[in-house]
Formats: C-alpha cells, sequence, structure tokens
C-alpha cells in the first residue's frame, strides 16, 4: 500500500448500473470537497456495469480514477482494489446511491482529526426524505441476532440501537458503523488491513470494524455528517441472489468470529424465525396492495432461504 500523502482524503465509490445515481454522488463530493478545501482524490470502480456508467464518468469526471471490472468481484474485492493505491490521510467508502450534504465530507475529517484515537467513522444516513436511517448497530451476537429476528427491538432495543432517541449533536462510540459512508485512518488501513474478499457483498464492513476494534481503535457515528442514502439500489436489481448474500454473510461472519457451534445455533434461530413468518405469510392474502405484493413476494424469499440454509 502507498504511503499517504498530503491528500486529505481518498473516495471509494464500487458502482454497478447506477449511473444517474452516480453522476449525482460526484457532483455532491466535489462541490462538498470544494466547500470544505478538502484535497481529494475520488476512484471509481465499476463491477461490469451494462449501463452507460463508465463512459458517464469518463466523459464528466476525468480526474476520477476509473477500475473498470469485467466481472463482478464483490463488493469488498472491488473496494480493496481502490484502497490499495489510495494516498490520503483518511479513505471514505461510499456507496454510489448517496448524496453528500453541505459539511458532510468536512464534518467527517475534522472529527478525525481532533479525535486520534478514532479509526473509522460513520455519517448520519438519511432517507431521501430526510428521516434518519439505521447506520450502525451493536457488534453481532447470538442473542441479538434472535432478538432482531424476532422484533423483539420494538418492545426494548438489544439488536440494534434506539438511534431516533440519540442526539443529533453529539458523536457516539459504536461498534459497526454501515460501509455505505464509513471513513477509515490510514494508519488502520496499515495495522489491520483491508476487507475480507472472503465476502462477496454485506457483512464485510460488519467484519472490519469488529477486526478495527479489536485492534484497539474506536470506532464512532458522527451526526454532523449528513448524506442521503437512497439504499440498495444496486442490489434491487437481482434482489432474490441479494436476499440469499445477506444471511450468507452473517453466517460468514459467525464462523469467521464465533466458530462453529455458534453458526450452527445461528442457523436453527434463523430456520425457526423463517419458520414463523411463513406461517403468518397467508395473513398477507387480506391485506391491500402494494403491501400484499410486498409480504407475499417476502415470503417466497424466506422459502428460498429456508431451502438453501444448510449449504450457507
Amino acid at each position: 500500500m502507498n504511503q499517504p500523502t498530503a491528500l486529505d482524503l481518498s473516495v471509494v465509490i464500487v458502482s454497478w448500473n447506477t449511473c444517474d445515481l452516480l453522476d449525482a454522488c460526484l457532483r455532491s463530493v466535489l462541490m462538498e470537497a470544494e466547500a470544505a478545501k478538502l484535497a481529494l482524490e475520488i476512484f471509481v470502480v465499476d463491477n461490469a456495469s451494462t449501463d452507460q456508467s463508465v463512459a458517464m464518468v469518463r466523459e464528466r469526471y476525468p480526474g476520477v480514477s476509473l477500475i473498470e471490472n469485467k466481472h463482478n468481484p464483490g463488493f469488498a474485492q472491488a473496494n480493496n482494489q481502490a484502497l490499495m493505491m489510495v494516498k490520503g490521510r483518511y479513505s471514505l467508502l461510499l456507496n454510489p446511491d448517496t448524496y453528500v450534504l453541505p459539511d458532510g465530507l468536512g464534518a467527517l475529517v475534522r472529527f478525525m482529526d481532533e479525535h486520534p484515537e478514532a479509526g473509522a467513522a460513520g455519517a448520519r444516513l438519511l432517507n431521501a426524505n430526510g428521516t434518519l436511517q439505521r447506520s450502525c448497530s451493536p457488534e453481532p451476537t447470538l442473542v441479538r441476532e434472535a432478538w432482531r429476528l424476532f422484533h423483539l427491538d420494538d418492545l426494548r432495543p438489544h439488536g440494534a440501537y434506539a438511534m431516533r432517541k440519540w442526539s443529533i449533536e453529539t458523536p457516539r462510540k459504536v461498534d459497526i458503523v454501515q460501509g455505505a459512508a464509513m471513513m477509515v485512518r490510514s494508519a488502520v488501513l496499515e495495522q489491520v488491513g483491508s476487507l475480507d474478499e472472503g465476502y462477496f457483498m454485506y457483512s464485510e464492513e460488519v467484519d472490519w470494524c469488529t477486526r478495527i476494534r479489536h485492534a484497539g481503535w474506536q470506532i464512532y457515528w458522527v451526526p454532523a455528517a449528513r448524506i442521503i442514502h437512497y439504499g440498495g439500489q444496486s442490489a434491487r436489481q437481482i434482489a432474490d441472489a441479494m436476499f440469499l448474500q445477506l444471511y450468507r454473510g452473517k453466517v460468514q461472519y459467525f464462523h469467521k468470529h464465533a466458530g462453529e457451534a455458534t453458526t450452527g445455533a445461528y442457523k436453527v434461530v434463523l430456520a425457526c424465525a423463517t419458520l414463523a413468518r411463513l406461517a403468518a405469510s397467508p395473513l398477507a392474502l387480506i391485506e391491500p396492495e402494494p403491501t400484499r405484493k410486498r409480504h407475499l413476494n417476502l415470503a417466497r424469499q424466506y422459502r428460498m432461504l429456508l431451502r438453501t440454509l444448510h449449504s450457507l
């Protein structure tokens, strides 16, 4: 890995068939960098898009370093292709379906400058309508996953943070920040290494954050850094495959960090939660559209998960 230079920030964006969103994302990054007077470089890693993403980046953003993959190697490996070349004091993983609001980058850089114990930090992600989006979480455990799968967080938060009650004025130490907008210190890359390429998509940033904290660094949620995240724009194009990949990533995480017994127990919990959902799925037939269609589609995906759970 190259040694950092005077660059403040290296922005890494992995894209797959998100041309218009990627265009808006790049514009927002450049506008914010200029306003915050940040010296930065931008990498776009295109995972074999079939739309006009590559041509658009070449034509409209000649200063962006474009990496063109001939196939889709997955989120972790694609990010690592750029992370091996970054020169900034900090690197920012940024999804192409994001839009950086004023001071979104500046606030993260200032926070990292002022908190040398911070190995990584995440932005306050917002939905398109400006409402809060979950962007950080506790470290996964078997109990927390069971709590989440059976929707017990509605009674008492344990599998998730009660983020809606948090002050937007105060940064918080957290276990995991979402990879949609995650800033990492260059020293962390040197010490901990980059993303684990064993994950294709999902849970790779969970694994990374766990490794960062275990190496002695702190991770923070920084609410002053606001970024809109439209969410799941690439995954939605292959929804069934990504649904399975979501749980495959969780199984991989438990296998790596908790061992065979816990992984087996997680699969049992996941099977029980899936059966409970499927038992309730006929109720979707009396729901109005589009809720009925969404719930019936989800039931179909859970049946698919149950058939393949043993092989995850």
